[in-house]
């Protein structure tokens, strides 16, 4: 049986779409993703979050991409963060890149990330750098698609059960950057 390939869009401030996002933000941190929140995560302070999100991406600070699948809904998100020091206008970061535990390992992901690559280099973006926990499926994803890892910091954040994890950093430079800085 193959799997319909996921639908990504731009996120408005489409009625029920925090209640969404607050969907797959709690079902990642219940299965252990360290993604800046402990568990167990209050449905208010998900559905919170991502009202701040979407106000946010309304104000052009960040761009907001879903992924979706025939009959299942929203199952993914990641965003880019455009707002950024004023010496910084070439840069994005990457963020809350997270996929429903149901829609892994369907290439949910890697369109995520890659509609983030375009959306970032619409925006004039051409440098995106990104963290993600180190030894995870995240990170075998960016490095398989041409994410230079820089290094690993140890105990940089914890896990929702409060353990201590590493975060491994990275960065891409994309297509049509200047060879050097300056240039």
């Amino acid at each position: 049986m193959s799997v319909a390939a996921p639908a990504i869009r731009v996120a408005g401030s489409e009625a029920g779409l925090a209640d969404a996002l607050a969907t797959v933000l709690t079902d990642c941190v219940e299965r252990g993703a360290s993604v800046g929140f402990m568990a167990p995560l209050a449905r208010d302070r998900a559905v919170g979050f991502w009202q701040r999100v979407i106000a946010s991406a309304g104000r052009g600070e960040r761009i907001l991409l879903v992924a979706e699948l025939p009959g299942r809904g929203i199952v993914g998100t990641v965003q880019v963060i455009l707002d950024l020091p004023k010496n910084q206008p070439h840069r994005g970061e990457v963020a809350k890149m997270l996929v429903r535990s149901d829609a892994r390992r369907c290439g949910v992901g890697r369109a995520l990330l890659v509609a983030a690559e375009a959306a970032a280099r619409d925006r004039g973006r051409w440098l995106l750098v990104l963290d993600t926990v180190t030894g995870g499926a995240a990170e075998r994803l960016y490095r398989s698609l041409g994410w230079t890892a820089v290094g690993e910091i140890p105990d940089y954040a914890l896990w929702p059960d409060g353990r201590l994890c590493s975060t491994t950093v990275f960065y891409k430079r994309l297509a049509g950057a200047p060879e050097r800085a300056g240039a």
